[in-house]
């Protein structure tokens, strides 16, 4: 990934200190500085923030007591369970477990976060697809909906379910961006998706279908 300068990034731990002392490294390619909020909630994001990151045991209430004004969002959680990480995602926050991440996962999600990328770690990745499968196996106008896509759609709408964007999914599928940029304007509209993180949570189960 490349960003033009250097990020300016938030932390939020109302629990406790911030647990990666050696992050950012001094020469970090990506982030320049940090800017630690004061507990108590709720917390409010100064100005010249590019992302906040925050840490803490509720995620979803967490979440709802930050006052971002738009800024993108990286949650830290210790929980698996797919509920958490779908109202996570909901909220238009990246979703990282305790434990399922190095420091390194953390400037990826950080920078992606400023481009639009909305990104889980494995464990969560993990958890949503199995409530998919869950789910594939319980209604089928999932299943339908699902089947109104072509292949290459099918495509794309796993590799955008893992936190890609449209630049990436085109390296990986060697379609140009604009053509991928054209495939999700399809693929929204056969899903009834606003847009990206609407058209994950119908294709992963995770929202109601609201055409077979």
């Amino acid at each position: 990934m490349r960003t033009s300068r250097k990020l300016s990034v938030a932390l939020a731990c109302p629990e406790g200190p911030w647990p990666h002392p050696d992050w950012p490294a001094p020469d970090d390619r990506y982030v320049e500085r940090t800017v630690c909020l004061r507990p108590p909630p709720p917390f409010r994001v100064p100005d010249g923030v590019d992302v906040v990151v925050l840490r803490c045991a509720e995620p979803v209430d967490g979440l709802r007591e930050l006052r971002t004004d738009g800024v993108p969002v990286i949650v830290i959680g210790p929980d698996r369970d797919a509920e958490t990480i779908v109202e996570v995602f909901r909220g238009g926050a990246g979703y990282l477990v305790e434990g399922d991440y190095c420091t390194c996962m953390l400037s990826s999600a950080v920078v992606g976060a400023t481009i639009g990328h909305t990104y889980l770690s494995p464990a969560a990745c993990a958890a949503l697809r199995e409530e998919a499968r869950r789910a594939s196996t319980e209604d089928t106008a999932l299943e339908r909906l699902r089947g109104q896509l072509s292949p290459r759609e099918r495509q794309i709408m796993e590799l955008l379910s893992t936190g890609l964007g449209a630049q990436e999914i085109g390296l990986r599928l060697r379609l140009s961006e604009k053509t991928v940029r054209n495939n999700l304007s399809n693929i929204y509209a056969k899903l009834d998706a606003r847009g990206s993180t609407d058209a994950v949570l119908r294709w992963l189960g995770a929202a109601p279908v609201l055409r077979i």
